[in-house]
């Protein structure tokens, strides 16, 4: 499943992450990836563990955790640590794979999910699209400010090089209670449906007692606790 969510942040929300960004501490991108993901990173990645940056974390992980569009896709039982990217001209991230496995200790999870927020309008730079290979074709995203791109963690993705500007994204990777993406899909579908249904009918028809009823009997049987 891949999805394109276009309101995760407001403009003024992203004028004042951008100008948060400028105050707080960056370092070399390759210093944060595996061994082989670092040899084709090439961008610069946040300090965000104290002062603005912890807060400018806890922002962007509010918004993200909130949104009812993440929780009915994703289904999430954890959230990673977010990462906030800055690409400049010549900077780029070749084709890799995430890691299936992130963090360490108590903080240690599974990603079945990843996501990249963009927090640069499309215009303000040239190149940094985000490339998902998925059976039968490459997807090509630089969509709006304030987007965020949810895609499988198992699929193969690049960032095309940029040539002109600065392309700011934040990434991060999602622990689903539901391990299987055709079960997660299915859900997904019914919890669209009962939500279209309730303008149509009342909260305790028949039918949405009944699609309700059906929606909580998959999520006991599939759930991972």
């Amino acid at each position: 499943m891949l999805i394109t969510i276009t309101d995760i942040f407001t403009q003024q929300q992203i004028t004042d992450i951008q100008a948060k960004t400028k105050t707080i501490d960056w370092k070399s991108g390759e210093k944060t990836a595996g061994s082989r993901a670092a040899r084709v990173k090439r961008n610069e990645q946040a300090e965000l563990q104290s002062g603005t940056g912890r807060a400018l974390h806890a922002q962007l992980l509010q918004a993200i955790r909130s949104h009812p569009i993440i929780s009915a896709a994703a289904r999430p039982q954890r959230f990673s640590r977010l990462m906030l990217s800055r690409t400049g001209p010549g900077g780029g991230y070749g084709a890799h794979v995430d890691n299936a496995i992130m963090g360490q200790g108590t903080s240690r999870m599974r990603a079945d999910l990843s996501l990249t927020c963009f927090l640069s309008a499309p215009e303000d730079y040239d190149g940094g699209e985000l490339e998902i290979d998925l059976p039968g074709m490459v997807h090509s995203l630089k969509p709006p400010a304030g987007s965020l791109v949810l895609y499988p963690t198992s699929a193969i993705h690049r960032v095309a090089p940029v040539t002109r500007g600065s392309r700011l994204a934040c990434v991060g990777w999602i622990q689903s209670l539901i391990p299987d993406a055709a079960q997660r899909a299915l859900l997904f579908d019914l919890t669209n449906l009962s939500v279209a249904l309730r303008n149509q009918l009342s909260a305790d028809s028949p039918e949405i007692l009944t699609l309700d009823k059906s929606i909580s009997n998959l999520l006991r049987m599939w759930a991972a606790l």
